[in-house]
């Protein structure tokens, strides 16, 4: 079966875990630490948490926060967790909003509509990597902006529209590391709460490499440390940080190729298949076609070993986000229209050229035969 989706790695990620092994310090690290650095050079910002997913990261941003009492907004088309995340904070529905046709991104005039005067944040999805409308919203919205960057590692510009960045490296993004996340930001005094909630609230604690005691300033090792706030356990650790510096060395070559199979789709696919907005990470190339065709356009690739996927069923449409709605009989009609069409083809940088051929041929064959 020619997957989806899936990650690419080689020799130099198992070198580099052998490393971290071998070393004996297997947590959080100095290889965390470097990696922090130079990913926030790479987006343009000026502090970056590791975290172990993009979800702790948003749940982070919103606790650190405090949001609470009210709604957060977000796009019906995207992932569980951008409905889900709101709702584990205290008092908080999910505010959804209809998309774009074209884009898939939220709608303007309806995160316009929805917004209410307990609404408490803006969660901005890239979707597919498509920059999201941050700054028609910024128009009429000055509050907080959570910019969801699971899409986009990298797009130029990414991350530096909202007032905070959240990124993913899950095992089949376009930098894994098999789960991952990391928050970017320009506040310093938000980055510094972070980084303490990414550990239970400790302020200071023993360091084996340490030159001095943390707490005493004494030469030496230290078991002592602070705490002086409600924090968590999300942070990532020196095995994920070894591989996400390998990919990020890679991740040039990574997005070349994944444009480079955007591009033979958009130039050889069929009149029917209707091409998605050009992207430079490709994450999803979520293609349309006719709905009436889209399940049996689904089967028919599985029964020639190509997996595809749909990206995504509406939010709006599960039963336990249902319950959940600000505005509980919500209509968000380009969704309920739109996503019947969407059909995801494969595209990763473990595909070949005949692999691109072979999946251009099948979608062809299949519109060929039924016209």
């Amino acid at each position: 079966m020619l997957p989806v989706l899936k990650p690419h790695g080689g020799n130099e990620e198992i070198e580099a875990l052998s490393k971290v092994i071998k070393s004996g310090w297997w947590g959080k690290g100095p290889l965390v630490k470097e990696f922090e650095e130079k990913f926030a050079k790479m987006v343009g910002a000026k502090y970056a948490v590791a975290v172990t997913s993009n979800s702790h990261g948003q749940d982070l941003v919103m606790k650190a926060l405090d949001i609470r009492d009210g709604d957060v907004i977000n796009p019906t088309i995207s992932f569980m967790a951008t409905a889900m995340i709101p709702l584990w904070q205290p008092n908080i529905t999910t505010n959804v909003v209809d998309v774009d046709p074209y884009t898939m991104n939220m709608d303007v005039e309806d995160v316009r509509r929805s917004i209410t005067p307990n609404t408490k944040a803006i969660i901005a999805v890239n979707e597919a990597g498509v920059p999201a409308p941050i700054d028609e919203i910024r128009e009429f919205w000055d509050g907080l902006i959570i910019e969801d960057c699971a899409h986009s590692c990298y797009t130029e510009g990414a991350g530096t529209k909202g007032d905070v960045a959240i990124w993913s490296f899950q095992a089949v993004k376009t930098m894994p590391c098999g789960d991952g996340g990391m928050i970017t930001l320009d506040d310093e005094e938000l980055y510094n709460k972070l980084k303490e909630m990414t550990w239970f609230g400790v302020t200071s604690t023993y360091s084996r490499v340490a030159k001095e005691d943390t707490v005493t300033g004494k030469p030496g090792y230290t078991w002592d440390y602070e705490v002086d706030k409600i924090g968590y356990k999300c942070y990532m650790i020196d095995l994920q940080a070894a591989i996400c510096l390998e990919q990020m060395k890679k991740l040039p070559k990574i997005l070349e190729w994944r444009r480079h199979v955007q591009e033979r789709y958009n130039n050889e696919l069929c009149k029917q298949v209707e091409r998605p907005p050009h992207t430079e990470t490709v994450q999803y190339y979520c293609a349309k076609v006719p709905a009436e065709h889209r399940g049996n356009l689904i089967d028919y690739l599985a029964s020639k070993k190509i997996h595809t996927s749909v990206h995504f069923k509406p939010l709006h449409k599960y039963e336990i986000i249902q319950k959940h709605l600000t505005h509980p009989n919500k209509e968000c009609p380009i969704a309920d229209r739109e996503w019947l069409k969407l059909i995801s083809l494969p595209v990763h940088p473990g595909m070949n050229e005949e692999d691109i051929d072979y999946v251009i041929y099948w979608v062809n064959k299949y519109f060929e035969v039924n016209k």
